[in-house]
């Protein structure tokens, strides 16, 4: 049996910005606070909300001080903001990292607290500020997942929480708001969704619904990757990375993501590696020890996202999978750790606290192929070969 969790307004499509005050008034929302990053002011994406929002003749304020790759420190802010305001709603705008911190903002504002009161294994259900959350970016699939992940600062160690508080009551996907992404962006998110549906279908808590999730999230960014990175304005493959981003997410919502996500997260927090292209570092590399354990389900995976066909055994569809991922992270330009700037030794010096904050996650558990810890440092060394 599985439990599945969804968002309770869908508004998905071009223009699904403009639904935002029929959502708020779903909602009975008077005074929504909006959530973002300095980026999307600047890039005046907090002006369209505003004018979407002017007839609804509403105070609009906005707390735009989140960062990539949040930590606790930086969403203090916006916590004591929620905690002396009489908000009724949070409007998360922006990529993963805005929203994921919108998340947190909506709960620790509401019930306080440190974000380690709130970690993984706890599950937070606790009713939170409703949060209609706006993606930016097709990768995350945050708009529609139960997870929020945030930095602890005195340890550089990045913690997951989980629960029902942490999924938004509505989302709005608008691929219109990705046509300006630059490539690399594009790139990172977008290999960042492809990690996500595939891990949803090879988890071991892969479920009948998360499967059809995944495997037409699949479906949906095997063919457009590519061309949304080489054309940022191809409507057509923007829409379809939009819609399978969002779908991954619903897919590893009911389902959870693996070895890649737990291996990525200690990355990002290390050594500040945004959080898909950690993913796209390690995808080809952990997908090539997963295999044994799964290769019907990982054959299925190449199959749904074009890179193999009908007729591919498992054996043959597997091969053409791995020869797939290296070859997008040739011609997506995804960095070596080396080729990022991360020192050598300094990642060696770390690799062994970094594979045991992987296995504290959870996430490698998931993996259908469980590794040790001996075998995670292994993996980390495998990068640099």
């Amino acid at each position: 049996m599985a439990s599945i969790l969804l968002p309770r307004i869908m508004e998905i499509g071009a223009g699904a910005l403009s639904r935002l005050p029929d959502v708020l008034t779903t909602l009975q929302s008077r005074r929504p606070l909006i959530v973002t990053d300095r980026m999307m002011v600047e890039l005046g994406y907090v002006d369209r909300v505003r004018d979407v929002l002017a007839p609804l003749n509403i105070p609009v304020e906005v707390f735009a001080d989140t960062v990539p790759e949040p930590t606790a420190s930086s969403i203090t802010a916006g916590v004591e903001r929620v905690r002396q305001g009489d908000y009724d709603a949070i409007v998360a705008l922006g990529g993963g990292s805005p929203i994921d911190s919108a998340k947190a903002i909506a709960v620790m504002g509401r019930h306080g607290g440190n974000i380690r009161d709130y970690a993984f294994p706890r599950q937070v259900n606790e009713p939170a500020l409703p949060i209609i959350a706006v993606p930016t970016t097709a990768g995350t699939g945050s708009e529609a997942t139960r997870f929020t992940i945030i930095a602890d600062d005195d340890s550089d160690e990045k913690l997951l929480c989980v629960g029902a508080s942490f999924m938004p009551v509505a989302a709005l996907v608008d691929f219109e708001l990705t046509l300006s992404l630059p490539a690399r962006t594009t790139a990172d998110t977008g290999i960042d969704a492809m990690t996500h549906a595939m891990e949803a279908y090879v988890s071991r808590k892969a479920n009948p619904y998360s499967d059809q999730q995944a495997l037409a999230a699949m479906r949906l960014i095997g063919p457009n990757l590519r061309r949304a990175y080489h054309d940022g304005q191809d409507r057509e493959a923007r829409e379809g990375m939009m819609l399978g981003a969002t779908l991954a997410g619903v897919a590893f919502c009911n389902s959870s993501v693996a070895l890649v996500h737990g291996m990525s997260r200690p990355i990002g927090a290390f050594f500040h590696v945004p959080h898909g292209l950690s993913n796209a570092m390690l995808l080809p590399a952990v997908t090539e020890y997963s295999i044994p354990s799964a290769g019907a389900r990982y054959a299925d995976c190449a199959r749904a996202l074009g890179f193999a066909g009908a007729g591919d055994d498992d054996g043959n569809a597997n091969r053409k999978l791995l020869d797939a991922l290296v070859s997008i992270n040739q011609e997506l330009r995804v960095p070596t750790p080396a080729d990022f700037g991360i020192d050598r030794q300094h990642f060696f010096e770390v690799r062994h606290t970094m594979a045991e904050q992987a296995l504290a996650s959870g996430s490698p558990g998931n993996n259908p192929r469980v590794p040790d810890a001996a075998e995670i440092v292994t993996l980390y060394e495998s990068l640099w070969d």
